[in-house]
């Protein structure tokens, strides 16, 4: 008990039939078969990631002073 074996899911899916019809049933699944052709396609559309501007070292102005030459 507990698990869905094959006889619930067969009970089920016949409650459904019931409720919304074959008719209607394909038409939300085509529908639903559309959305994802339409969210592969998206994927498939993106644009590849834009690469970083190469890193320029830094500069001798940001070296850090010695000790013995602080001011102030």
């Amino acid at each position: 008990m507990g698990s869905f074996s094959i006889v619930h899911m067969l009970i089920a899916a016949a409650i459904i039939i019931l409720l919304f019809g074959a008719g209607r049933l394909s038409n939300v699944m085509g529908e639903f078969a559309k959305g994802i052709k339409a969210f592969r396609a998206g994927l498939k559309e993106d644009e590849p990631p834009q690469q970083l501007p190469p890193q320029t070292p830094p500069s001798a102005a940001a070296e850090p002073v010695p000790a013995d030459r602080k001011i102030g």
